[in-house]
């Protein structure tokens, strides 16, 4: 059986709708006429029932369960059926006692055309009724919808980026671990600095990245720090360079959102002959962010003929975490592989 329950938000705004509409006719019906016409309360209450009737149960029991032909045939029978009561009931009642004298003659030689005016001035009035209680439900229905789907979408966002960060976090230690394994394996004296600095960026990620921003400045630091780390491992580093301009202050920025670029730079920035290119420059400007990084197309890049998952990951971040709030560029151009990325970080 079905069962539609009015939550006190809504019973407030229906009760305090109708007593200003009753409130507007009723002084509008004394100013004109000098008093209130008989009957008013009994249509009032027939119109109260069709628009409830249709409100409550057949739009949703029938309209919504897609039974348009059943809810068509529905809507008329109500109207009908108010229409007779209103007829043989109110109608005729009201128009007899206002047509007849104290002896039962008519002195209102008008009651048959008054009779078949009210007919058809009470079937457009509650056809009114009917379309609005409709309107109302659909777009009660239509408003319910939408933030029912906007929670599951913020649930599957929610989602996508915790499986994204998860993808990201192994595939960045991945990288890391070998930098320092191929340190370790010359015997570098660097070795020890390395892990310090690996100690520093995975202290950042596990205490800071689950919040929803994280200042720009310690995004930018965890940037330097993951190439100094870069540097330590490569022999020849004068191409690995990164120059950032302008004005860091309170800015936040999603967490972990440029390093994917830039460990894809690294992992296939290296050539055939074992040089390594890599040139990151970020710009602040207040509210806006330019990231630009070029890289070689190396070895990797030409046996996989792709940039990996970390660089896909991005792409899907961003559309999710900054939507109409970025532009994206990826190019390749005289065997350089180059990303421009201008972000907006006005929240």
């Amino acid at each position: 059986m079905y069962k539609y329950t009015i939550n006190g938000k809504q019973f407030l705004i229906h009760t305090l709708c109708w007593g200003l509409f009753v409130s507007f006719v009723g002084i509008q019906l004394y100013l004109d006429l000098g008093r209130i016409p008989r009957g008013f309360l009994s249509r009032l209450t027939i119109n109260l029932g069709i628009f409830y009737m249709n409100y409550l149960f057949l739009v949703p029991q029938l309209l919504l369960k897609k039974r348009a032909l059943i809810y068509v045939f529905s809507a008329i029978s109500l109207i009908y059926i108010s229409k007779l009561i209103t007829d043989h009931v109110i109608n005729d009642v009201e128009l007899y006692i206002n047509a007849v004298d104290v002896t039962g003659k008519f002195i209102d030689r008008r009651f048959f055309f008054n009779r078949f005016s009210g007919k058809r001035f009470s079937v457009l009035f509650y056809t009114t009724f009917l379309i609005l209680s409709l309107a109302i439900r659909l777009y009660e229905e239509w408003k319910r919808n939408e933030n029912n789907r906007r929670v599951i979408q913020a649930d599957k966002t929610a989602t996508e980026l915790q499986f994204l960060k998860n993808q990201l976090n192994p595939h960045f230690l991945f990288n890391s671990l070998n930098s320092i394994y191929s340190l370790t394996t010359k015997k570098s004296n660097d070795a020890p600095e390395a892990v310090i600095t690996l100690s520093e960026m995975m202290r950042y990620m596990l205490y800071q990245t689950n919040n929803k921003f994280v200042l720009l400045q310690n995004e930018l630091n965890y940037i330097q720090n993951y190439l100094k780390l870069q540097r330590l491992r490569i022999a020849n580093n004068e191409k690995v360079t990164i120059n950032i301009h302008g004005t860091v202050s309170n800015q936040k920025i999603k967490p972990l959102l440029l390093i994917s670029f830039i460990e894809n730079a690294f992992k296939y920035g290296t050539d055939f002959k074992g040089n390594t290119e890599v040139r990151i420059s970020i710009d602040v400007e207040e509210t806006k962010l330019y990231f630009k990084c070029i890289n070689l197309i190396g070895v990797r890049k030409h046996i996989n003929n792709d940039f990996g998952i970390g660089l896909q990951n991005t792409r899907e971040r961003l559309e999710l975490l900054y939507p109409e709030k970025h532009e994206l560029s990826v190019e390749e151009k005289e065997n350089k592989y180059i990303v421009d990325l201008v972000l907006n970080l006005k929240e």
